[in-house]
């Protein structure tokens, strides 16, 4: 299998990376963000990753803003392996798009395994090959008299369009692809806003009730006491 270490401290990666080739890896090493991107665009050279290992102290920027970049370039799954083992960095890595998290110092033949593991996860048909495209998502949603124009990021109500900021876009886009399902507080400061939950729990119940206001239709985003928000689509 082809890996992608991406780690700043070159004693670190080439310790790792001698322990991976001894078990049948081939090790490509990255020390920062936006090399480790080059190397996962669907033109980069050699074939494609089988797994990403992503440290989240890199120099040029948070490793995970490159969990969310890599999330929208390609579905190789990414295992974060980093010192921070709050829960908080956990759920938030893993709202992202990480497949798994590993705590440094960790046991080499824990994290080999879970390698393999997050590797099985992965559908058979797109190992070893090119990520597979996402499907295309609609021009437009349409929520009764809400039309979401996902392309131009314009709302419109009734016709007349709405000014929304770019975050209170962002979450309104979020809750409409899926109406129904519920999504924890947790999850969407991650997704919208990316960074954790602490300290911007206020922030998304502002944005929320901006939201209501502006498209005048409180009833649109409802409250799950406890849990978060979901979008309820207008009856015919």
């Amino acid at each position: 299998m082809r890996l992608l270490l991406v780690e700043d401290d070159d004693r670190v990666a080439a310790a790792l990376s001698a322990v991976l080739a001894r078990h049948g890896f081939e090790v490509v090493h990255a020390r920062d963000g936006e090399t480790a991107l080059g190397k996962l665009l669907p033109d980069a050279a050699g074939p494609p990753f089988g797994v990403v290992l992503l440290d989240l102290g890199l120099p040029d920027q948070d490793g995970f803003e490159v969990c969310g970049r890599i999330r929208s370039l390609c579905s190789t799954p990414v295992i974060m392996v980093t010192a921070r083992s709050d829960v908080r960095s956990r759920i938030h890595g893993l709202h992202l798009g990480a497949d798994d998290y590993v705590v440094k110092p960790y046991d080499t033949g824990e994290l080999l395994a879970r390698i393999h593991a997050v590797s099985r996860r992965t559908a058979p048909e797109e190992n070893g090959r090119a990520p597979r495209e996402e499907a295309p998502r609609p021009p437009a949603l349409h929520l009764g008299p809400v039309t979401i124009e996902l392309p131009t990021r314009r709302v419109r109500v009734d016709g007349e369009n709405v000014a929304l900021t770019r975050k209170e876009f962002d979450l309104l886009a979020l809750l409409a692809q899926r109406p129904g399902v519920v999504f924890r507080r947790e999850q969407i400061i991650s997704e919208v806003w990316r960074t954790n939950w602490e300290g911007t729990g206020r922030t998304l119940e502002v944005h929320v009730a901006s939201l209501r206001s502006k498209l005048g239709q409180p009833a649109l985003i409802q409250t799950v006491r406890g849990v978060g928000y979901r979008l309820v689509e207008p009856a015919a």
